[in-house]
């Protein structure tokens, strides 16, 4: 008996984003490498527990920190592509642009 896969291929990517914890307001900006200022302080892993919830309300998914935990540079693992990742991100910084 063989198994069968129906449906589309989940695309993996990684990308990497830079964070400002400790921050007077949630914001995201755009760039290189996005920046991401968060209002939890890095203690006890909150401001990762709020990068996580706060870009899966973005990004319609909770992703995963493959390296970077105890970084402001981390690499975060999505089953979308980089290039809708890049267009969720881009949207949700228009909200903190002035």
């Amino acid at each position: 008996m063989t198994a069968r896969v129906t449906g589309q291929p989940h695309t993996m990517t990684t990308v990497k984003v830079k964070v400002e914890p400790d921050s007077k307001n949630f914001k995201v900006e755009t760039g290189f490498m996005p920046k991401i200022y968060l209002e939890n302080r890095a203690e006890n892993g909150r401001a990762n527990a709020e990068l996580r919830s706060r870009l899966e309300k973005i990004l319609g998914e909770r992703p995963g920190i493959v390296s970077g935990t105890k970084s402001r540079r981390k690499e975060l693992k999505l089953e979308m592509s980089k290039q809708k990742f890049e267009e969720k991100i881009k949207e949700a910084s228009k909200k903190w642009e002035k």
